[in-house]
Order: C-alpha cells, then structure tokens, then sequence
C-alpha cells in the first residue's frame, strides 16, 4: 500500500465518502486537504448512515489518525455540532484520533453573513454558492487579514482581528447590502465557546505527517468537491474557492509532493453537478429523472437536487491529465440498471469544430454540444455482484470503454451504497 490522494474527478458528489471508508483500512492516517462544511460525505455501514462535512471519513475506523490541514476552512460551530452528532452514533471524536493544524483559517459568523448578503444581491447571477462562508474566509486568508486555528487560543488576538475585519465589512454589509453593521464583540461571544472546546484539538499537522512517514506509516489525502469546481481549472466563475486538484493535497496538508504516490479518481458512472454552471450531458427527460431517483441524486451538505445527465468522458479525461490518475473508482454503477440504452459523451461540438478537451474561455462549455456514442443497458440487479464476472457483459463493456477513454484503468466498481457491495479489481 502506498500513499494515495483520493479525489472527485467530476463536479463533486461522486461518491468519495465510501472509497475513503474503504481504503482506510489500509493507511494509517487520513488527512483533508482542502475546503469547508460546503463539502459532504455520506458512509453507510450496515444500517446507520454517517453524513460526514469536516472530519475525515476514517474517523469511523478505530486506531486511524484523523487530520484536518492548513488548506481547509473550518467553521468551529459546524465541526462541534459534528462531533456531537457522531457522538450520539457511537464515534468518539477525541485529541487522540482528530487533530486540527495551526495554520488552518476559521469560518467567522461574518463570513457567512457576507457570503449570504453578496449571493442574494446578484439575484439572476447567482453562482450557487451553499452560503457558509467559504469564500469569504479564503478572500480573507489572501488579504492576510484571516484568523487562523491558532488564534482560537488567544483571546485577545481574536478579537483584535475581529475588530480589523469587521472595518471593512460592515462598510459593505451596511452600504452595499443594505445590511446592519455587526458588533465585533457579539462575534466574539458567539465564537468563544466553539473555540475553547476545540483548543486541545490543535496541533503541527505537517510534522504529524512527517512523523508517520518516518514510522513506515501510510497516509491517505481526502479531497472533496471535484476537479472541476477547482478555483483555477475548474468552470470558473461557477467554483469553488480552493484548489481541488491532486497536486493540492502537498499544499494542503504541509508535506512533499513526492508524498502523493497514487491518485485514485473517484468516477461516478453517470454525470451530476449541484448548484449552477455549465452542464453539457445534463438531462431534462424521463432518464434524468431515473438518475435522480435511483441514485438519490441530494447533496450531502445542503440536501439539494443534483442536476443528471449522461457520462461526460471530455469532462473525466481532463481530470486524468489534470492530476496524474493512476486508477479509477467507479461507483453507483446499479443506478443503470433498467436503462436500455447509455450514452457516453466522447467530445464536443464547439464552433463548427469536433474538440476533445474542456474550452478555456469563460462559460465556452455551457455552448458547446456532446457527441454522444450509444452503448446497451442492462435490466439485472447488480447490487449482490462480488467479483467482475458476476456483473452482466453489457456492465463489463460500458466500464471497459470507459477506461479506453479515459485512458485509466479501473481498480475498484462500487455496485451500491454498503461497504461490501463493491468490487476490487487487482490490488
């Protein structure tokens, strides 16, 4: 077992959650490396579901170091309310198993004020932001005026950088949003509680990391949303605010790119994005129905409706050139079954020209149009399928060209939601 970055090579929702759940049998610990609560995971083991938006997944395996790195946002009420609630669950979530790195930046409350205020004043142009604050929090760490986890354990520092933030905020809040201004020791009073309980949390990640390394340990980088929500290479202006990217996770987490040894593309069978933004496979037909039913196409974090359509390969193949794929994990494979026929976009139509790659100009994919290859469905119930051999020729055929196209091997098929119902191809 090597290292390995675990990634969505869609737009997010792909199913990482249980390959994370999966693989953590294997690593010794499991570290984010980017983003906010925006993010969700949903693990389900026998019948209880764990809806997971900050801590790694591997905290529901015992004897697993469980890190959040110095790429993440971190809202302090949103991580307390998920250690309560695995709590209730059975999941201990102690110092011991969870540490927190310094340098990671905190959600504010203002920042979800903002972040709230600025979405509702775009009104036609939203960008389908779930308003926690995210953006905010890394305009704030650029402008070199965030609050860092290190500064939850010391009060003063708080509310001094409270107090500089709000000078400009409230000016927006008050006289662009037409918003009240907020009172920096109200922040103050709001956040305390959340940070002197999550104060025995912090730690160097970097070093913790350094130090597994040293003792022969294996690590697991977690990302969340997809590649193509990337602040860079993503369907800007309809991203996310940080780097999804596999390249992300040496950044994120404070250790060697030459750490991050295998990538594993997490590949749902089908194609779904939430909010707005360019979708070329989207479907509004029966088809598209079928997905969002069978699959339970609701977000994780906001339990909003996933748009549906058709398996982009353009969309895929990028993230393999992107992030230098070495395997493919394809999940929600069963949600096919009873489609007659699938179709898999291989390129797209763009300007009177056949393109096999994303355009770079700004909203150029929400203009081109897929060219669609035909392939047969399949009727059979999938979900007991424990080996390649036992899913129908027509599965095996609709992975194999999948692969081809992308030009990436599989090495896991996920046939439904359990644990168990999913199948190991090689290693």
């Amino acid at each position: 077992m090597s290292n390995l970055v675990i990634i969505g090579t869609q737009w997010g929702d792909e199913g990482k959650g249980k390959i994370v759940d999966l693989l953590t049998h294997d690593v010794n610990s499991i570290v984010r490396f980017h983003g906010g609560n925006n993010a969700g995971h949903t693990v389900i083991v026998g019948d209880k579901k764990y809806v997971l938006h900050l801590i790694p997944s591997g905290i529901l395996h015992a004897g697993k170091q469980c890190l959040i790195g110095n790429g993440v946002v971190l809202d302090p009420a949103a991580l307390c309310i998920e250690i309560d609630e695995l709590a209730a669950q059975g999941i201990c979530v102690t110092p011991s198993n969870l540490k927190i790195s310094y340098k990671t930046h905190i959600i504010m409350p203002y920042h979800k004020v903002v972040d709230q205020a600025r979405e509702a004043h775009k009104a036609g142009n939203k960008i389908g932001t779930t308003g926690r604050g995210i953006g905010p929090c890394y305009e704030d760490k650029a402008s070199r005026i965030g609050i860092r986890a290190t500064d939850l354990a010391d009060e003063k520092l708080l509310k001094d950088k409270i107090v500089k933030a709000l000078e400009e905020k409230n000016i927006l809040l008050k006289n662009l949003y037409n918003q009240p201004p907020l009172d920096p020791q109200a922040v103050l009073d709001e956040v305390l509680p959340f940070a002197k309980r999550l104060v025995p949390f912090l730690a160097d990640v970097s070093t913790e990391l350094d130090n597994c390394f040293k003792k022969g340990g294996k690590v697991m980088f977690e990302g969340a949303q997809g590649v193509h929500l990337d602040i860079d290479h993503g369907t800007y202006p309809f991203v996310t605010s940080s780097n999804s990217v596999a390249g992300a996770a040496a950044v994120g987490a404070g250790t060697s790119p030459q750490k991050l040894e295998r990538v594993v593309g997490i590949v749902k069978a089908y194609t779904t994005r939430v909010g707005a933004g360019p979708f070329p496979t989207e479907l509004d037909d029966k088809v598209g129905e079928h997905l969002q039913q069978v699959g339970h196409e609701y977000g994780a974090t906001t339990g909003r409706k996933r748009r549906c359509g058709w398996f982009d390969a353009v969309i895929v193949r990028e993230s393999a050139r992107l992030c230098g794929l070495t395997e493919l994990a394809f999940t929600k494979l069963d949600v096919l079954s009873g489609l007659e026929t699938l179709k898999i976009c291989t390129s797209y139509e763009y300007q009177g020209k056949t393109i096999n790659y994303p355009p770079q100009i700004e909203n150029a994919l929400a203009q081109v149009s897929p060219v669609y290859e035909s392939m047969p469905g399949w009727n059979e119930d999938i979900t007991k399928a424990k080996k390649w051999s036992e899913l129908p020729i027509n599965a095996q055929n609709y992975i194999k060209r999948l692969e081809e196209l992308i030009g990436v091997k599989a090495s896991m098929v996920s046939v439904g939601p359990e644990r168990d119902e999913t199948i190991i191809l090689g290693n």
